[in-house]
């Protein structure tokens, strides 16, 4: 992948948030908002002590929807930043639609995934209130703390839980393809955190 020769990044504000471009926007701008925001998320906010921009980078899934993020970050390589914030708000919003089944999953999956689950941090017993905390300290780290190792909580987060799907499938298929794309979206979190710490993440 080719790095760009790093900008500056840019500040938190009202400003960026209120200019999210509709679904009707240019192509090309829509592609320049999602990696400033990319920036403003993990460079910019990181070193911020502003709790509302923090408070903004939880919520920001919530405030715009899944179909204005999509509109941003959707399209951009899995190897990008703003693709994998994508991935990391699709993982959130999933497990605030599911809390109960992601739950189960997880304490099925990290009966096989013991490492795995040391790095993910779920509180024990993990019910849905544990896995929903768990998620949101994830994207909190977005802004707060190391990206590296909220990426690397995140991929060992998606692995338990595909592990346990695969393990408590009773339809076959579906349910094992859709523990394949877990574990996919896992990888591709794990290859952005070495990326993030190589300094090649953009």
């Amino acid at each position: 992948m080719t790095v760009p020769t790093p900008r500056r990044p840019i500040l938190p504000g009202n400003q960026l948030f209120e200019s999210l471009p509709g679904a009707a926007a240019d192509p090309a701008k829509v592609a320049e908002v999602a990696h400033r925001t990319a920036e403003l998320l993990v460079r910019g906010a990181r070193s911020s002590e502003d709790a509302e921009v923090v408070a903004r980078v939880v919520k920001l899934a919530d405030d715009y929807g899944l179909d204005e993020l999509a509109d941003l970050w959707s399209d951009a390589p899995a190897d990008s930043l703003p693709g994998t914030l994508w991935r990391l708000y699709v993982l959130r919003s999933w497990v605030h639609s599911s809390p109960a089944d992601v739950a189960r999953e997880y304490a099925t999956g990290r009966e096989y995934a013991e490492v795995h689950a040391v790095v993910a941090g779920v509180a024990d017993p993990p019910g849905p209130d544990e896995v929903r905390a768990m998620v949101d300290a994830v994207l909190r780290g977005v802004a707060t703390g190391d990206f590296a190792t909220t990426l690397d909580r995140a991929a060992a987060f998606a692995r338990i839980v595909a592990t346990g799907r695969a393990h408590l499938a009773d339809d076959g298929h579906e349910q094992v393809r859709s523990a394949s794309k877990l574990v996919e979206m896992a990888d591709q979190l794990a290859t952005a955190a070495r990326t993030e710490r190589a300094g090649q993440l953009w």
